[in-house]
């Protein structure tokens, strides 16, 4: 939203004397005075007007080693979701890229919905890592069909190519681009071939902190946050960057 309209809808001013106030200086954006009524507002900008707060929000980015058992959801009446262990840190957040309840590895909590739909959205092709277990010995082909992208029928569309390290028989690392739905699952499910255990290591330059114990978590650092930002490289113009607060730095 444009400065001027949010002072407006925020005030008693008229739209004239709004106009006046930020040409005088009289609002500040994360401390600063801005004299541009055009400047768009972010709903993490700091907003003073005429030393007034009308909004203090900040976001905040989190990593939590994910234990298995634990669901990935905000609630559930019936089972134990990974909000339970960041706490109070836990209001307003959402998770940003999913896990199912038995695996394990990064996760990433955030209140920040544009920040995480960059990490998750299929189109931004963002690399995530993961190290697999599965139950039969992996097929000597896997690797070449996974370079290629796998066919889901379901959906009608072909995942994009995905790179297969085999650590051993029935261990491997896989680098994905999207994160659909059962992804990994279904593509080895196309070599009849159950996955076992499943471990995310790294959400693009992200990585999983090995001095996090299962279930304790941490926030992000800024070049985590600002490497995420700059991936697709669609800032808004014009627009202040605002503060980007992690939050409170404790491992619980």
């Amino acid at each position: 939203m444009q400065l001027d309209r949010f002072v407006r809808r925020n005030t008693p001013y008229s739209q004239r004397a709004v106009k006046q106030l930020i040409a005088a200086g009289g609002v500040r954006v994360n401390g600063e005075a801005v004299k541009d009524p055009l400047v768009m507002i972010s709903r993490f900008c700091h907003v003073e007007a005429e030393g007034i707060v009308l909004q203090q929000n900040s976001a905040r980015y989190y990593m939590l080693n994910k234990p298995a058992g634990y669901l990935s959801a905000t609630s559930d009446p019936d089972h134990t979701t990974v909000m339970e262990l960041l706490g109070d840190n836990a209001a307003g957040l959402h998770i940003a890229g999913r896990l199912d309840r038995q695996s394990t590895g990064l996760l990433v909590l955030t209140n920040d919905g544009q920040w995480s739909r960059k990490l998750t959205q299929p189109d931004e092709k963002m690399p995530k890592v993961y190290q697999v277990e599965t139950g039969n010995p992996i097929d000597p082909l896997a690797t070449e069909r996974f370079s290629q992208g796998i066919y889901f029928a379901y959906e009608d569309i072909t995942t994009s190519p995905a790179q297969l390290q085999q650590l051993s028989s029935h261990k491997a690392r896989l680098t994905i681009y999207e994160g659909r739905y059962h992804q990994i699952k279904r593509m080895f499910g196309v070599f009849r071939n159950p996955v076992v255990s499943l471990h995310r290591e790294s959400m693009g330059n992200i990585v999983l902190d090995p001095t996090l114990k299962v279930g304790e978590y941490r926030a992000l650092e800024d070049k985590e946050i600002q490497w995420v930002n700059s991936w697709s490289h669609k800032e808004p113009q014009n627009e202040m960057a605002c503060d980007t607060d992690s939050g409170d730095n404790n491992r619980l």
